[in-house]
This record gives C-alpha cells, structure tokens and sequence, in this order.
C-alpha cells in the first residue's frame, strides 16, 4: 500500500435523520443509503480512536463514490450497519467496479454487519419471513461464498429486542502480532454467520472468530463470525456483529441513560420496558470492552493499516477572540451585538446557520453582556467561564466537572461552542497552554516591520481554539457571524476533529499542524483585474514565502514546494538520497489548502483555509524533520507555530496588495514557477483521451493549467503545436504518476 493514502472513508450515505428513519416501517424497502446513524457514529468514533492521527477518518456519501477519484488516497473504506439493499441501490454496477478494483489493486475494505453482508457473494437473510427476507447474489464477493442470517432470531429494524451480547471464539493463530483475547462478547443485533469458510481457504479466506453460541442458521462447515479475504493485491475484513460499537468510558456499567444512547436511540422513543433484557447486554458488553477493542486493533494491523496507541476523542475547547490593539476585538463584539439573543440558564447566544455561540468577555458577567454592549455599560462580575479548564467538552457554562460530553459518541456540530472576547489583554498562557498569544503579535509586528506593510489588517484580529470542529467550517459555514467580520480575521486551532479540504479529502490535522483560517473580502470591483480564483494560489505562494523568511539566512534554502493547484510537497528526508527514485517520488505532501467564497454586497467574502504539518511526522512528514536537509554542521531551531503562522500571515498581505494592484502579472506569475513542481513535466491528460503533454505553466486569467500536446516522433517526444488549458474543478493532478485525471 501507498503511504500516501491517508483517507479512512466511511460510507454515509446521505445521513437521514432519526425522524426520518423512524417514520420508515419499512425500511429495507425503501429508497435511501442503507446506513443508520448510530452504526455510522460508531465507526467514525471507533476508527478514530484507534487510528488518529495516522489517518484522517471520514464519512463519504455514495455520490463520492461513484464521481470522485478517492481511490487512490484511500487507506481503507468502510462500510457500516444498517441493511445493504441500500447499498446495492445505490452502488450496484459502476459503483461496485470501482470498489472492487480499488480493493484488488492493493485497497482495504471494512464491512461491519450489513457491510459485511454486502461483501460476501450471496446473501441469504431471514429466509421465509416474508417481512425481512432478503436473498440474491452481490457483486463485490470479496467472500466468495454466502452470508447466512440473522445468526440469532429475534431481530426486529430500529430495534434493541434482538440484540445480545454474542461470545466470539478468536482464532489467534491468524495475527502475528498484538495483544489477542482468547474469548470475547460483541454487540449483534441481525448479523449473519459466513458459510461453510473453512472450505475457502484456498482461496484466501481466514476465519478470525468463530461464534460459541448456538446458532439459529445452518452454518455449513465451522461457525465463522469474522472473516479475513485476500483480494488480489488487497484485502476485505468481513464481520457479522459489531466488534466496533463501544460502552462510555469511566461510567458505571449499570449507567443506562448512558448505554442505551450508545447503541440504538431510536429506542429513546420507546419505554425501557420494551427492551427488558437490553441492560444486561450492556453490562456483559462493558466487562470485554478492552478485548474487544485489543482484537479490533489486531484486524486493522492485519489490513496492513498502522494503529496508534488508544486515544480519546478529543472534547472541544474554548473559542478565543483577541486583536492586537486593545480596542479592536471590543469592535468586533458591538458589531455582533444584534445577532445575540438571550437564552434562559445559559445566557448570551448567538444562533447561525451552522453553530450556536455562547458570548462571553474575558473577566465579565455574561449574563448581561448585550445590554452592556447596548448601553455602553460595564458589568462587574468576574465570569467563571474565562477561567474555564479549556479541556472541557462543555461550551454551556451550567454544567461542571462531571459533564459526561467527554464519554459520549458526539455530534460535534450540535454541541454549542463559547466564544471568548479578549478586549484588554491576550489570553493567558493558562487559558492557551498551546498558543502563545504574546509570541504571536510580537513576531507579526516583527515581519510587518521586516516587509515594510502600510496599514496592515491581516492576523489584527485572531480567532484561536485548542480543539475545534473545522476553522473552515466554523467560518465558512455560519455566515451571519462571517459577514460581520473584519478583513484579515485569521482563526487557528491546535486539534481539529473535524478538518476540510477539496471534493472527499480531510487533511489530518492533530496537534503539531498549523492549522488556520483567514477570512478575505474580495471587492467585486477587482475582478476583472484580480479574479478571486487567485487567492488560493496566493495562499499557496505565501506559505512557502512564510517557511522560507522565517528565518531568511536559515531557512530559504528548504525543500519546500507548491502542486497545482493547491497542495504543499516537501523533500521526504526518508528519500532524499534514495538511488532509483525520480525527483517526484522523492517529494511528499505536507500541506494543503481550501479556499471557498460566496458573493455578498459587492464583495466575495472568501475563506481561506490550510494545513501543514510542521511538527507532527505522522502521516507524511513535517517542516522540523527538513531541517535535517539544510547544509552546514549546525542544528538550526525547529519551527514554531506562532512565528510561522505570523511569517506565513505577513506574506499573504503582501502578496495580495499586490495583487490587487497589478492582478497576476508576469512579476507575480514568475513568483509563482519560482517554487513550482511541474514545470516541464510531461503528463498524461486523460480528458484529451490519454494523449501525452508537456506542463507549460498556468494562464494569467483564471489560472488554468497549460500544457502542450507530445508526440512520439521516433522515440522522442516533439510539440504537435496544440495547447490545452485545463481547470482545476474538472481534474487533478497525480504527480507522482505523471497523470492530469478528470474528475467525473
């Protein structure tokens, strides 16, 4: 496997919500993805734990799947719960070749339950219930042979009524390493038994675990619960309960508010006493909660997947706004003020389109805060939430130490966030152990200075959270809050659970990455002369400006390069002085880039979101581990995030007043090759039919890709004298193939 594939993908579908899912009485039947939102939950939550930061685990919807090219940086796909006719529906045909191919060319595939249902060839479920029978081949087959179910009666849709916690039988023998349980209990809730695969053994099946309870179905030869398939070059982890449903952490076992949310909340409709059995299933199920988890760690090393030591979720922090003068983030806050409304028991709120904001201002009593800003008063209560241990997942200042947030599977986009105003002082060091906010100004003042920068508005404000959603997503996707903000307002944050980046992709971002947001007001005036789709290029040009003046005598000379039309690449130090290897496939990713804009009275406000591992190895390599490249004997400093973010901040002002002025003129279009991969390059361009073409740079107008066809003339490649200009929406760039792929 590529190390380069770093994409988890887990299939979603397009999530319905519970409403929707309990209105469905039938829903095998019915039209939709096939995924239930608790299964989906389990798995991102699961897989994150056991393989962040190493891998960005994400759900993907089927479109995904069918139109985007996802395959090759994908690690593994997963397919959770729920019931695979949905998924034949949706995937059958190209779909499924896609999957199939990807899988055999050295990919992974995860099926838990239903998924693993869809990746047998034929499944046989509740044979002669005219109500849940499903029978008919499939196409993935990556288990040659029939999956067989339910394996235990009982099983009802949107049910707990036959669940259990079912003890599986582990075949040690089939890992070589970690630590493996003899015996474990697993939840089951309609899975099925592999039939008869001991027999396919030639084939490359193994059994991983067998069931010890008795079954309900004729299992053939052996009992197979979970099964391992080698597919070509590629493998497939088939299961028919769910090793990957977890019990809350540090609760107690008979804690059932808490356990039954855990496995089915369509049963938060129902009384408990439908389910009387259910707890019993709970508290079996959080006994083997290591087990289960020390084996599921074992089938992913099988995949051929690295698993990191067993982490937490992170919970999210604290929101903090502060200026770089004194009165500025105050400014800010009387700008929002009529966007704030009053909330009973929590105070004051601002509601937007994605997010709900708790306001507070450091040192104040918020409960007070929009008639404060409204009259001009000053409230004189210290607030307890600015003193808030910022490892706290709560953002609603009525719930204390005990909040169970931390232990629950979260749906971080529902939780309110607390945005703290800082108009007198930066934050402490012991509200931002992570982020020096006195460092931070000091050096953006210092590179203001060193460019000579008249009047400048980027970084004046800063938005910064230890753990976040997404600085995008926080930004681009609340609006009211966005429109509202100044040009220039950059938002970091040292964790993101959640990051962003083009089509299907989630840049990894643990802590160790710069992570940051800048928010740009593009006058719609400019555009003829300086069209916004630009502004990513320039955010490009400034990071590399900003790693290389971070120290100009020592850094200029760092192997650090731009990828159109939007990626960071670095000279793996790992590669460098490889023999055999081409210039590109020394190079590796390090960075990446969003840039979204929406038009608003006469401007485009754009977000400008990016991404680059400065100290974290995983999963690629980081800015401190080039350092080891630099010439000379001396070990110059590693870099540090609030310096870097103010160097990179200054280039990208510069850069885009500049712009401004001139538009992407021959000075700044010679910047831009200055540190560019490609020139020169000849390429494969599949939308032009797969004919053969020599990179020639990017156009003036809307930055699209030139490049010149080839022809064999004899065995060397000539000019045919035809140009193609090729756009960014439409095809990527896989450069370590020499291959300019459409995007369908």
């Amino acid at each position: 496997m590529s190390t380069r594939r770093l994409n988890i993908l887990v299939y979603s579908g397009a999530i319905q919500s519970h409403e929707s899912w309990w209105k469905n009485e039938n829903l095998i039947l019915a039209s939709g993805n096939g995924t239930t939102i608790e299964s989906v939950r389990h798995c991102l939550y699961t897989l994150r734990r056991l393989l962040s930061p190493n891998y960005a685990v994400i759900p993907v919807t089927g479109d995904m799947l069918l139109k985007e090219p996802w395959q090759s940086s994908c690690a593994a796909l997963v397919f959770p719960g729920g019931a695979d006719q949905g998924y034949c529906r949706t995937l059958n045909g190209a779909g499924n070749r896609r999957i199939r191919q990807y899988v055999e060319q050295g990919g992974r595939y995860v099926g838990f339950c239903a998924g693993g249902y869809y990746g047998t060839g034929r499944v046989e479920f509740e044979v002669g219930n005219k109500l849940l029978e499903v029978v008919g081949d499939r196409e993935l087959a990556f288990y040659p042979g029939t999956c067989r179910g339910c394996a235990f009666r009982g099983f009802i849709y949107h049910s707990e009524k036959g669940a259990r916690a079912a003890e599986l039988s582990i075949n040690r023998s089939a890992f070589t390493s970690g630590s493996i349980p003899n015996v474990l209990k697993s939840y089951y809730n309609g899975g099925g038994v592999f039939v008869d695969a001991p027999k396919f053994a030639d084939q490359g099946v193994e059994v991983l675990a067998d069931y010890n309870d008795k079954l309900d179905v004729d299992a053939g030869v052996g009992r197979a619960a979970i099964v391992y398939c080698k597919v070509g070059q590629g493998a497939a982890l088939l299961t028919g309960p769910h090793p990957e449903f977890v019990y809350g952490f540090h609760k107690a076992i008979d804690d059932w508010s808490l356990t039954k949310s855990r496995f089915a909340s369509q049963n938060l409709r129902k009384p408990d006493e439908d389910v009387p059995n259910f707890k019993n299933v709970v508290d079996e199920l959080a006994k083997d909660e290591k087990h289960r988890m020390d084996f599921l760690k074992a089938c992913l090393f099988k995949l051929g997947l690295t698993v990191s030591d067993e982490q937490n979720v992170p919970s999210l922090s604290h929101i903090h706004l502060s200026a770089s003068t004194s009165t500025s983030a105050g400014q800010v806050l009387q700008s929002l003020s009529e966007l704030i409304v009053k909330e009973e028991h929590i105070g004051d709120v601002i509601k937007d389109e994605n997010d709900v904001f708790h306001i507070a201002e450091a040192g104040l009593n918020t409960h007070g805060l929009k008639e404060a800003l409204l009259s001009n008063a000053q409230p004189s209560v210290p607030v307890k939430e600015a003193q808030a241990d910022q490892t706290s997942g709560s953002s609603i200042p009525s719930q204390n130490s005990e909040d169970t947030t931390q232990d629950q599977i979260l749906d971080y986009n529902s939780i309110p966030k607390t945005l703290i105003f800082h108009s007198s002082t930066y934050p402490s060091a012991k509200e931002t152990p992570y982020f020096n906010h006195n460092a931070f100004y000091s050096n953006l003042q210092h590179y203001v200075s060193e460019q000579k920068l008249e009047n400048p508005t980027f970084a004046r404000h800063l938005l910064y959270g230890e753990v976040v959603t997404s600085t995008n997503t926080i930004l681009e996707k609340n609006t009211r809050i966005l429109r509202r903000l100044p040009h220039g307002t950059t938002f970091t944050a040292t964790t993101q659970v959640a990051g962003r980046g083009r089509g299907s992709n989630v840049w990894v971002s643990p802590a160790g990455s710069l992570m940051f947001s800048v928010v740009i007001r593009h006058p719609a005036s400019s555009l003829g002369s300086a069209p916004v789709v630009f502004i990513q290029y320039l955010v490009a040009m400034a990071i590399v400006q900003g790693i290389k003046s971070y120290d100009r005598k020592t850094y200029a000379k760092l192997p650090v390069k731009l990828k159109w039309p939007n990626d960071i690449y670095a000279l793996d130090p790992t590669k460098a002085r490889t023999p055999g290897l081409s210039e590109s496939e020394k190079y590796t990713k390090i960075g990446g880039i969003l840039v979204n804009a929406h038009y608003n009275n006469k401007e485009y406000i754009a977000v400008c979101g990016a991404g680059i591992n400065v100290s974290n190895t995983a999963p690629t390599t980081s800015l401190n581990d080039l350092i080891s490249l630099l010439p000379g004997s001396s070990s110059p400093p590693p870099f540090q995030l609030e310096r870097l973010l103010a160097s990179i901040l200054t280039s990208f002002e510069s850069l885009y007043t500049i712009f401004l002025q001139t538009g992407f003129d021959e000075t700044m279009e010679q910047l831009y090759y200055r540190d560019w991969l490609h020139m020169d390059q000849i390429v494969t361009v599949e939308s032009e039919g797969g004919v053969k073409a020599r990179i020639k740079g990017i156009t003036r107008d809307y930055g699209l890709l030139i490049a010149e066809e080839l022809e064999d003339v004899h065995g060397d490649w000539r000019p045919t004298g035809r140009r193609m200009t090729l756009m960014s929406d439409s095809n990527s760039f896989d450069f370590f193939r020499g291959l300019v792929k459409r995007k369908v």
